[in-house]
């Protein structure tokens, strides 16, 4: 329908028939708009959410959800206090890897778990071209770029835990944000493990999961990211599938097996925000779901400052 465009209008070379806005007040003001998505520096989401929901607009935004866990608090109440849906874009759920995982938990194969680890690693040493990620700002920081998405994908599989221990880092030469976090998360029988680094040339197993029966071991091979960047429109046959090449491994008494990867689709998302808004079924990610991640970064926050583990409530 539309966007908001504040300098140049890109958005009309592929969709000639869209609305462009000069402001976000001009588009906050068309009525027609029943959902807004905010995808702006982390920063900027509070702001921005906030007016939207004031205006009486159901809310979709990119994680990091907010730049701290008050504010996402406090998104949630005003959404919850107008009954408008808020949630946010923790698309790594629909992850071929992620799925796979959980496939592999579902079936019962690991027995009980005792222990999971989580890597997002990349080999990045110089500083990003984009201003707002490195610069201090309460929304900067690897923490809030990829710490979302790990969280995330373990609160999803785990629940939250009892408690964490984090440390953060800045690694690369000139950082001076964070650029490496380490979280462990204690849950009531066993851990999970939350690492991320810029300085990792050489691959290694994205997800590592221990259990009685057995352990299962993946990369990070999700194509979806570059399929877009290629300008390939979701939705293909082959939409989200990773090389065979990406399986993952199953170690148990009866041997190694290569596990079959599902197939990836970020649509699932919007599919269910399709469902909420016209049926009003639960989102897929609510603001409440995010609210978690939120909390879970300030007390890793905490704990860094502090050098302790922290209890969640």
């Amino acid at each position: 329908y539309g966007v908001w465009e504040r300098s140049e209008k890109k958005a009309a070379v592929h969709y000639p028939a869209i609305k462009s806005f000069d402001s976000l007040e001009e588009m906050l003001a068309d009525d027609a708009i029943d959902l807004v998505v905010v995808n702006t520096p982390t920063y900027t989401h509070y702001d921005f959410t906030k007016k939207a929901l004031e205006h009486n607009k159901h809310v979709l935004v990119e994680k990091a959800f907010t730049a701290t866990a008050e504010e996402a608090e406090e998104l949630v109440r005003i959404a919850e206090e107008k009954k408008l849906l808020l949630g946010v874009f923790q698309n790594r759920r629909y992850d071929s890897d992620l799925k796979t995982v959980k496939k592999v938990l579902d079936s019962g194969e690991l027995g009980d778990i005792k222990e999971a680890e989580f890597r997002w690693d990349r080999y990045t040493l110089e500083l990003s071209a984009k201003a707002h990620k490195e610069t201090r700002n309460a929304g900067s920081g690897l923490l809030h770029d990829l710490g979302p998405h790990l969280i995330d994908q373990a609160i999803y599989l785990f629940g939250m835990p009892a408690s964490l221990f984090g440390f953060l880092a800045s690694t690369r030469q000139d950082s001076v944000v964070n650029d490496y976090f380490d979280i462990l998360l204690f849950y009531k029988s066993f851990n999970v493990r939350l690492k991320s680094s810029l300085i990792v040339k050489g691959p290694q197993p994205s997800f590592i999961l221990h259990g009685t029966a057995g352990s299962f071991l993946k990369t990070r091979a999700d194509v979806q990211e570059d399929e877009l960047k290629q300008s390939i429109k979701p939705g293909g046959a082959n939409w989200g599938r990773e090389p065979e090449s990406e399986q993952g491994l199953l170690h148990t008494k009866d041997g190694i097996t290569a596990v079959t990867t599902e197939q990836g689709n970020y649509m699932e998302l919007y599919d269910g925000w399709y469902q909420s808004l016209l049926h009003k079924t639960a989102l897929p990610v609510s603001g409440s779901d995010a609210v978690k991640v939120m909390r879970i970064i300030a007390a890793v926050q905490k704990s860094n400052g502090e050098k302790r583990v922290v209890a969640l409530s």
